[in-house]
């Protein structure tokens, strides 16, 4: 009998009505995020000033942007500038997407977003403090593997409509051919807390428009899961509500499956000169940060212990897809810096049956496997630094 209790209370602490774990790996990570960095990007966010559309403090924050992502490791080929004009505004704004491509589905994203300008003052919680947990997100996964792709997103424009978001589902999610494939968008925007208040807890949000009304039940599920992390890999509680008015809308008018997560306690001082640090709580920011990496983890199904991290590095998150191929064969030049590359197929007997020169290469280049037999051979990248081999099949 106590044996079977010892056994239920371990499944009572260690698992929930969803199916999910406590995954000690990711536990290991999330330890790993920083409070002085989440404080210190707040600081920076706020001295970078009011970020209207046109002016140069929004692209000052831009450039501060870029150059975290790439001191995170990140390579430029993986940092995209999105440049859209509105109605109304001939000034250019800029979206910032930075890729992370997924190891098994490298076609299928997660999305972390937020938008980092700001109406009336500096922003520094709308949404300064959606930025900060995003920018640790993206610094701890930099290096783990996950088997979905994640794009880590800062829009401009929300603040005068969404224009940010809904350029880049345009132009880019419907102007990908296929139609980019989303598995889930997780939007932080407003997640500073109210200095002076018990900030213990974060509202989850949950697709419940009508229009159209065929995504409301997947969002219902993902976001129970994303309420579920937060309690898993932080000490905040959660509630439940509604998505409305941010960045996930223009997604979700697109039939995507959308979650979110807002501060509870809701600041008085938005969109004002007044939203600034002092009047925020950056623990509970620094906590929002935690739920915000075990969740983008569990999402995008990152690794469960470190064991194939070290492989991942060596091969500078370089990888060759699909497996078995069939008529193209896309090359991801992950962490790579370099420009130029040659790229050659090798078949079993050591002839090298393709090769190719790639000049400024992209982060995602695609080659014709055309006239290849089927058969296994080896793909070699080769750099003036790195040469990086796998095996791939031809079908």
């Amino acid at each position: 009998m106590k044996n079977l209790l010892l056994i239920f209370l371990l499944l009572l602490f260690t698992t929930n009505g969803f199916g999910q774990s406590y995954v000690p790996y990711y536990g290991s990570i999330v330890a790993q995020c920083s409070q002085a960095n989440i404080s210190n990007s707040l600081t920076t966010f706020e001295s970078l000033g009011l970020k209207r559309r046109g002016t140069t403090p929004l692209q000052n924050t831009l450039n501060w942007l870029k150059s975290k992502y790439l001191e995170f490791g990140y390579t430029a080929n993986q940092i995209q500038e999105d440049s859209y004009t509105y109605t109304g505004s001939p000034s250019i704004c800029k979206n910032l997407i930075v890729t992370k491509v997924g190891t098994l589905y490298p076609n299928t994203f997660v999305i972390v977003c937020g938008h980092y300008d700001s109406i009336g003052g500096t922003g520094t919680n709308d949404n300064g403090s959606g930025v900060a947990c995003i920018l640790e997100t993206a610094r701890l996964l930099q290096n783990i593997p996950t088997e979905y792709s994640i794009k880590f997103i800062n829009f401009s424009g929300e603040e005068d409509g969404l224009y940010g978001s809904k350029h880049f589902v345009n132009s880019i999610v419907n102007g990908t051919t296929p139609k980019m494939d989303i598995r889930l968008v997780l939007n932080l925007d407003e997640v500073g807390g109210v200095a002076g208040l018990i900030n213990n807890t974060i509202t989850c949000e949950r697709d419940t428009n009508n229009s159209p009304s065929t995504n409301n039940e997947q969002s219902s599920t993902m976001t129970n899961e994303l309420m579920t992390c937060v309690e898993l890999y932080s000490p905040l509680n959660t509630y439940l509500s509604y998505a409305y008015a941010s960045d996930y809308m223009s997604f979700q008018s697109n039939n995507e499956i959308i979650t979110g997560l807002f501060e509870t306690h809701e600041t008085s001082h938005k969109h004002t000169n007044t939203d600034l640090l002092i009047y925020m709580d950056p623990v509970y920011n620094y906590n929002v940060a935690k739920a915000t990496i075990g969740a983008t983890m569990h999402f995008a199904v990152a690794a469960t212990s470190a064991l194939g991290n070290d492989q991942f590095q060596n091969d500078s998150q370089v990888s060759f897809y699909p497996s078995p191929a069939k008529d193209t064969l896309n090359i991801n030049m992950g962490t790579i810096a370099e420009a130029n590359y040659s790229f050659s197929m090798v078949d079993v007997q050591g002839k090298i049956v393709f090769k190719k020169e790639i000049q400024n290469a992209h982060l995602i280049e695609s080659v014709s496997l055309d006239g290849l037999s089927k058969g296994i051979y080896l793909a070699v990248l080769q750099t003036s630094t790195k040469k990086i081999i796998k095996k791939i099949i031809v079908e």
